[in-house]
């Protein structure tokens, strides 16, 4: 779990994970998959060898993190802001101490992830320099990825009042924690809810990231299935919130390319909805490239830092 909390001006508790240095000049925010939680490092080691600060925050549902208010819309940009409030606080908090960080940091997203990166830098340029989005699916109306039948109950549920939209999703999504909670340890639970498939059995060889992915879903799951529930109805059933043609950070776009989830169309949508946006695929990988792009990752995020 989080190895600590933060309380929002509205009282919303929020669970935050930090790792590396944390007097460390720079400053890196990873913001997990759909579902996910804070606690998932992509590769200890290149984590490791950077002089970074890296910090996540488990969203509402998630982890450690509390719900969603009652009565309130699931929102991308609501869980950026979440962000942006934390590291601002931090700030506040760290100046008095004698700690001196530049006034930016780099944030990246993995799949679900990547809109809430997204949403932060298009909504907080003051706060952010730098952008990865890894694995992230684009919008359906531009690139059709959610089932046709999906995607008719998402817009069903966004006509209903949020609780009841909530309440309905997370029932039907019991399974997924249900099925997380029956393992028989971290390296027995089943990955598929996170997009794996034949391509990343490489990757699954890679030293603990099995057990990694698995200790990060049972903590998503901690609360049951809302934290999910409550993602999906963020990016499916409303507008998401933000432009990503307002995103001003230097921003590259990561992808595998034999990921059937969030593949090349993807990427290049990106591409050409962020201004001066790079992209780049890595060959044989599929959905869990952020295992072996992360490394890639923090050298764009926080040039210069490596040890």
């Amino acid at each position: 779990m989080a190895n600590l909390t933060f309380t929002l001006r509205s009282g919303r508790r929020v669970g935050v994970t930090t790792l590396g240095d944390p007097s460390a000049s720079r400053v890196v925010v990873f913001c997990h998959p759909a579902p996910g939680s804070s606690v998932f490092d992509p590769d200890p080691d290149e984590s490791a060898d950077r002089d970074v600060h890296i910090v996540a925050l488990d969203r509402p549902g998630y982890g450690s993190s509390d719900p969603w208010p009652f009565g309130t819309w699931p929102s991308i940009v609501r869980a950026a802001d979440d962000i942006a409030e934390y590291l601002r606080d931090l700030k506040r908090f760290e100046g008095p101490l004698g700690v001196v960080r530049p006034a930016t940091v780099g944030i990246a997203g993995w799949s679900a992830g990547g809109r809430v990166a997204l949403a932060f830098a298009a909504r907080h340029p003051d706060l952010v320099d730098r952008v990865a989005v890894v694995a992230t699916p684009a919008p359906n109306e531009q690139v059709p990825w959610i089932p046709p039948e999906l995607q008719k109950l998402s817009d069903e549920l966004g006509q209903q009042p949020p609780d009841v939209a909530l309440s309905r999703l997370s029932g039907m999504m019991q399974g997924q924690a249900d099925a997380v909670h029956a393992a028989d340890g971290e390296g027995a639970v089943p990955l598929d809810m996170l997009g794996a498939g034949p391509a990343d059995a490489g990757a699954l060889q890679r030293r603990g990231l099995r057990d990694r992915l698995g200790r990060m879903l049972i903590d998503a799951f901690r609360q049951g299935p809302a934290g999910v529930a409550g993602d999906v109805l963020s990016y499916t059933a409303r507008p998401w919130g933000f432009d990503p043609g307002d995103v001003q950070a230097e921003t590259v776009i990561i992808g595998g390319q034999a990921d059937p989830l969030a593949g090349q169309a993807h990427a290049a949508w990106y591409q050409k909805a962020i201004p001066d946006a790079r992209m780049e695929m890595v060959p044989g990988v599929g959905h869990l490239v952020i295992a072996q792009a992360w490394g890639r990752v923090l050298s764009h995020l926080a040039p210069g830092t490596a040890s």
